[in-house]
This record gives structure tokens, sequence and C-alpha cells, in this order.
């Protein structure tokens, strides 16, 4: 059967980090231990019932199916998500709008702030991990999606967010907040990519949006306004060509100070302006 070292060498080869990588992860979630773990245990021999089924979990990543999705579980920022088919996989761009936004909530100070489209709950749920005198609305226009939230949020033990179940801002009421944040579908509806890779096993409403892949976009754009106070801050992701169509949305809104960050790849990422 062999000993873990020779278990992982057989779905890597030297040079193959990322594959050696997923490997590892699997092979710990079969194991119910961490990396770590393994590095430490290399010429432990695993049980029978492992070995299936972590060869089970590499036959699934081979057919392209996403490792968080095979794990159920995904890091973002310093949390730990539970993460299923009905909500998008986090990742480390996303960051930035975190970031962002936690730069517009001072430090000790109550605060409203939506996350429009909350999916798994990871931008909400950093936030208030960072700002707990913040009340944090995770919205979302899909149950599935928002029971995934709201099972992370017990689990982290988040009494600072709330949810609510509806379509971008209509899911607002008549509430005024101080920061509103969103990582909307902006991919086009036609785009080769979304048959390609993990996309293809994330659900397509939370990754297409429309011929151009800003329909969401101008959705949230038109209706924010009348959710934010004056000088209240709207922040978006998009895709890294559409920083200067997004900030021309929000400017034909009537939105000022309106600018686009970059990511750590240097691509346009997240754009906002502030209610004016």
């Amino acid at each position: 059967m062999g000993t873990i070292r020779k278990l992982l060498g057989a779905y890597s080869r030297p040079g193959e980090v990322e594959a050696r990588h997923e490997a590892e992860i699997l092979l710990g979630h079969a194991l119910g231990r961490d990396r770590a773990w393994l590095f430490t245990h290399a010429d432990d021999v695993p049980g029978a019932d492992a070995v299936l089924r972590f060869r089970q979990l590499m036959q699934s990543r081979e057919r392209g199916e996403p490792v968080a999705y095979l794990t159920g579980r995904r890091g973002f920022w310093t949390l730990d998500l539970a993460v299923t088919p009905d909500v998008l996989i986090p990742r480390p761009e996303t960051e930035l709008l975190v970031e962002l936004a936690l730069e517009r909530i001072p430090v000790g100070s109550e605060c409203e702030v939506a996350d429009l489209g909350t999916g798994s709950g990871a931008i909400a749920l950093a936030i208030a991990s960072e700002r707990p005198l913040a009340r944090v609305l995770a919205t979302d226009a899909s149950a599935p999606a928002l029971a995934v939230a709201r099972e992370n949020a017990e689990r982290l033990d988040f009494n600072n967010v709330e949810f609510a179940l509806g379509n971008w801002c209509a899911a607002m009421g008549a509430r005024l907040f101080d920061v509103i944040v969103s990582n909307p579908p902006y991919i086009e509806a036609d785009d080769i990519h979304l048959d390609q890779g993990d996309l293809r096993f994330e659900p397509q409403s939370a990754l297409a949006s429309g011929s151009d892949g800003l329909d969401a976009i101008r959705d949230i754009v038109g209706s924010a306004s009348t959710h934010l106070g004056p000088g209240a801050w709207l922040l978006l992701e998009h895709g890294h060509d559409q920083g200067e169509r997004v900030r021309a949305i929000l400017e034909s809104q009537g939105f000022s100070e309106t600018r686009t960050w970059r990511d750590l790849a240097g691509k346009d990422r997240i754009s906002g302006g502030q209610r004016a």
C-alpha cells in the first residue's frame, strides 16, 4: 500500500508544485489531518479506507472538480469557511475588497455595512471579524447560498452579522448604510472561460451577468444611492478590463471620488465611489 510519502509521490511529479499541494490537501482531508501532520508522518502507512477515499478524491479532482468543493472548506482572510457548490469559491484577490472596506470603517466605531450577494459569507464575515462594533447585513438571492453563509457565521460565533434573502439592493429594505460592498457576477455570458477549470462547477448565477458582464453592477449602482448616507461608499469587485466602464456607471449615477484599485497582480480589481 505504501507510505504517505509514496502515496503523494504517485500523484505528483517534480516541479508540479500546485498538483503536489492539492494532493497534500486531499490526502489530509481523507485522513482527517492537516498538511503539517503529513510532513511529520511521511513514513506512516495510512489505512486502506483512507487510501481509497484519497484515490476517489484525486479522481474527482482529475475530472476538474474544485478542491474546495471536495473538502468542503476554503480559507479566506483569517477564516476557515465551509463552501458548497451552491456558493462561489472565495478567492484571494477578493481580500482587497475587504481591505478597502476596513479602511472606511473606523476602528472602535459603530457602522452599518452591507455585503450584497454574500455567497459563503466570506466578505461579510471577514469585515465582521475585524470590526466587531459594525453591524453587517449579508444578502443573497439564493436561499441555499444564504444557508451556507449563516452556517459559517454560527460556527465562527459572529453575532454582529444578519442575513436577508433578496436580489441586490431589494434585500435591504429601507435601511441606510455607511459602506456597501459586493463581489457580483461580472463575466460575459458567452465567455469561453465559463466552460473551463473550476468555473464549470461553480454556480453560473454568481459568475456571469449579461452580454458585457455588467448587468448586476448596473443594477446595484442604480439602486445603491437610496441606501447610502452622504459620503458613504459603494465598493465593487469586477473584471480586470472593466475598471473604466464601472467608474463610468458610478459617475452616471452621481457618485463622486470614483476610482479603481489594482490587485497584487497589477490588474484592475475594485472600483468604488462616494455618495455625494
